[in-house]
């Protein structure tokens, strides 16, 4: 007999950036900066994300939009390879990600495509440390601990090894 099992989502619901932190705030500035430098003339859907390693450093990245859509590559996959391109021996503690449609910010979160949360998952797998996410809309802000809260049947390496 099959039995019922109830999965949850944990996150703190900010209503705008001034109840976040001066460093999770500049992040998020850099995320929205990032965005701007987008390129989708498909979809009019600019993405913008930006993550901070434990060094301090901050890396940014955008939606890279191609007429053969599966060549596209999202906000967030863009700053994870530029980081571990660029600083490899670094670890992601917190990535900030917003949109827009058009010109004018999304009104809710956007949360990141299941491609971008298995990325990120394999960050904290190979940090062995979990990665705060800043997701911002206009009308509230998102912050999430660790991945498993928006992929918890995640597929993992120990998978593998099995």
């Amino acid at each position: 007999m099959a039995r019922k099992k109830i999965i949850k989502l944990i996150l703190n619901e900010y209503a705008g950036p001034e109840e976040l932190s001066d460093e999770d705030q500049k992040l998020l500035i850099e995320a929205m900066h990032a965005g701007s430098h987008a390129y989708s003339p498909y979809s009019d859907f600019p993405v913008g994300a930006a993550l901070r390693l434990d060094t301090g450093e901050i890396i940014r990245g955008n939606n890279r939009e191609n007429a053969s859509f599966p060549v596209s590559i999202c906000a967030e996959h863009t700053a994870v390879a530029c980081a571990g391109a660029n600083y490899p021996e670094s670890v992601i503690t917190t990535i900030a990600i917003c949109a827009r449609k058009g010109k004018d910010f999304t009104d809710m979160p956007v949360s990141p495509c299941g491609k971008c949360r298995q990325v990120l998952s394999e960050e904290e797998d190979r940090a062995g440390r979990k990665i705060r996410v800043i997701l911002y809309g206009k009308s509230r802000i998102y912050v999430i601990d660790g991945i498993e809260n928006l992929l918890p049947l995640r597929f993992s390496s120990s998978a593998l090894r099995t």
